[in-house]
């Protein structure tokens, strides 16, 4: 059956000879992988592997014949929202790749959940459009993401309280809690200064809550990139 839905690019794999498996989060069918054949074909008149590149907005036509199977087929696809500056601008781009892995490693339901779908795509339209002061962004992302993963913090003494209890070295001063306290409630763009080591310590210490929750995280290879990109 065909269906139409909103989707985010996460990231592809090569498949065969000139394929790709797409993992793509969608509106109406959460995380889910596709087929595409022909994209990476020297015949391929069209650029289209660039629609899979990392958080690209797609508007999909896709066929999913019952929910046992793990792949399935795209029968349209386009860009719905061209970016401005994500994939061109370094800071930009190492914020994205960080948000990209820690979406593949912490998103499992394969349904429809329209609230965490709009989350993240105000997330990934805040970061294209954002033109200063989005250097606490993936904080903000993160603090809030954890609601819809299911260990969300009402408080930011939540924090301090996880990490004491699972022995985390360090616990958040005064500083991060009142950034925290305010990203936990409002929207994307509200500045909230944060020096450099306050920042890249709290966001080991929301890393290490997001391991305590998520046994499939692991490590997270774009942080020392983000660390350095960020220095």
């Amino acid at each position: 059956m065909l269906h139409k839905t909103r989707g985010i690019a996460l990231n592809y794999i090569r498949y065969r000879e000139s394929s790709i498996i797409a993992k793509i989060y969608t509106e109406a069918f959460g995380i889910q992988s596709y087929i595409v054949n022909g994209v990476r074909s020297s015949r391929s008149k069209s650029n289209r592997i660039a629609l899979f590149q990392p958080l690209t907005l797609l508007d999909l036509v896709v066929y999913h014949k019952n929910k046992a199977d793990t792949l399935h087929r795209i029968s349209e696809i386009k860009c719905r929202i061209p970016f401005h500056s994500l994939p061109f601008e370094v800071v930009k781009s190492s914020l994205g790749l960080f948000l990209t892995e820690i979406l593949i490693k912490s998103l499992r339901e394969e349904e429809e959940n329209v609230p965490l779908f709009e989350f993240l795509e105000d997330a990934v339209l805040y970061l294209d459009n954002a033109e200063e002061h989005y250097e606490n962004f993936h904080i903000h992302f993160l603090a809030q993401l954890s609601f819809f993963l299911g260990f969300g913090m009402e408080t930011a003494n939540d924090l301090s309280n996880e990490l004491r209890d699972n022995h985390y070295p360090v616990s958040p001063d005064a500083t991060q809690k009142a950034a925290l306290q305010t990203w936990l409630s409002v929207p994307f763009g509200v500045m909230v200064p944060l020096d450099k080591g306050r920042r890249i310590s709290l966001l080991n210490m929301l890393v290490f809550l997001y391991k305590v929750h998520l046994d499939s995280l692991g490590e997270i290879k774009s942080l020392e990139v983000l660390h350095e990109v960020l220095n």
